[in-house]
């Protein structure tokens, strides 16, 4: 959890004001998708993204969306490492079609 400048706790993609006082509700796999790709699509789409890598060692080499309460950030491939967008804790790469699914968040203990 880090603290900002603006009276706002952030947790991992989420973001949730200090007056609510609850945790954010966990994203589904089909909202973390439909978020990832409005990213990808305000970013300039998949295609421009993965055939258009940013110099290595950018000052820039990502740029982060807000959309529907939840920041989503598009990061530039390189060389060595693809293009990926993140939302909610999903990591997703982007290829010349689309997005695929890299990593889920990890699933809260029962207790």
């Amino acid at each position: 959890m880090l603290a900002s400048r603006h009276g706002r706790r952030r947790e991992r993609g989420n973001r949730v004001s200090e007056q609510e006082g609850q945790r954010a509700e966990r994203l589904s796999e089909e909202r973390a998708t439909a978020l990832a790709e409005q990213a990808v699509d305000e970013a300039g789409g998949a295609r421009m993204i993965y055939r258009n890598p940013r110099h290595p060692f950018s000052m820039q080499p990502t740029k982060t969306f807000e959309i529907g309460g939840y920041s989503a950030e598009v990061r530039w491939g390189e060389i060595s490492s693809p293009a990926v967008v993140s939302v909610g804790g999903y990591v997703f790469e982007i290829v010349e079609t689309g997005i695929e699914l890299l990593i889920r968040p990890r699933r809260p203990r029962a207790t």
